[in-house]
């Protein structure tokens, strides 16, 4: 099976040290490993977003915060792009 590579914006690299301080860490890192081997696998389940994220795929990490991403599928590379609520903050 081939592994997706992934690359994390700087937005979600800040995203992760509040997910650590907020003891979201670990639920968030079960989700990376899943979407490296896999960034379609269901379940979890995910969604295809519209709009101005339109092309962006989102995973619930909790009841507020989303992983938010988007697949270079003939790169085999999944882009991080945040890792805290895509909400208005």
């Amino acid at each position: 099976m081939v592994m997706y590579q992934l690359l994390f914006s700087p937005l979600s690299k800040k995203d992760a040290k509040k997910l650590s301080a907020a003891g979201l860490d670990i639920k968030a890192k079960a989700l990376l490993d899943i979407i490296q081997q896999n960034p379609y696998a269901y379940p979890p389940p995910f969604e295809f977003l519209k709009g101005n994220l339109k092309g962006f795929i989102s995973r619930k990490i909790n009841r507020q915060h989303r992983l938010v991403y988007r697949v270079l599928e003939e790169k085999k590379i999944v882009k991080i792009v945040r890792m805290w609520t895509h909400y208005g903050e």
